[in-house]
């Protein structure tokens, strides 16, 4: 359990500076918890009250259409922090769902905890700040706009960039599914891709 922690404050100071006092702060709303591979840690249609931090592990966030076909959105590996920010903030039902890809360890953190004490501390602020601008919108916006921009081939050679750390514990009906294609024409772009390679 120590282990979890000293990983969280080693991702925390990676975006500012944080005393111990202010660390004090932030891990009082957390929670050291164990989950298993399948385990759906948020579930859509339900109102979350926590984000997550992962200590080892891997997740994916996905919704499902009116067909109940299931689109991945991201996936989570060790120092992210998946959760359904959105219904968290608009105290709303999830229409994401937040699943173990892998038996985990996290960190549960409790939002309404977290949001108190982030604005009764300026370095908390900071923290969150600069953790948006990462990964909200530098990691986001670019990646949305790829997306429609580019076809199926071209939006694989930027999944692989993104996740190339991961890729191997990614099953590839998943990165199929976040892709927006079948497994079937990803087996066709990986074959055209090996292809040029060995061309």
């Amino acid at each position: 359990m120590q282990a979890a922690f000293t990983h969280l404050e080693q991702i925390l100071k990676q975006y500012a500076p944080l005393s111990e006092q202010t660390l004090k702060r932030y891990f009082s709303a957390c929670q050291y918890t164990r989950i298993a591979k399948g385990t759906t840690l948020y579930a859509i249609g339900e109102t979350p009250s926590s984000f997550a931090f992962i200590h080892k592990g891997l997740m994916r966030a996905y919704l499902i259409d009116e067909e109940g076909n299931e689109f991945n959105k991201n996936f989570f590996a060790e120092g992210r922090f998946p959760g359904s920010m959105s219904a968290l903030l608009k105290n709303e039902t999830s229409f994401l769902a937040i699943e173990a890809l892998e038996d985990c360890d996290i960190i549960t953190i409790d939002f309404k905890q977290f949001r108190r004490e982030l604005f009764a501390d300026s370095e908390l602020m900071a923290f969150h700040i600069n953790y948006l601008e990462q990964h909200w919108l530098l990691e986001k916006e670019p990646k949305e706009i790829g997306y429609l921009q580019h076809e199926a081939k071209q939006r694989y050679m930027m999944f692989l960039d993104k996740y190339e750390a991961i890729l191997s514990r990614l099953p590839q009906y998943h990165i199929a599914s976040y892709l927006g294609i079948t497994p079937t024409q990803l087996s066709r772009i990986k074959k055209d891709l090996n292809n040029l390679s060995v061309g």
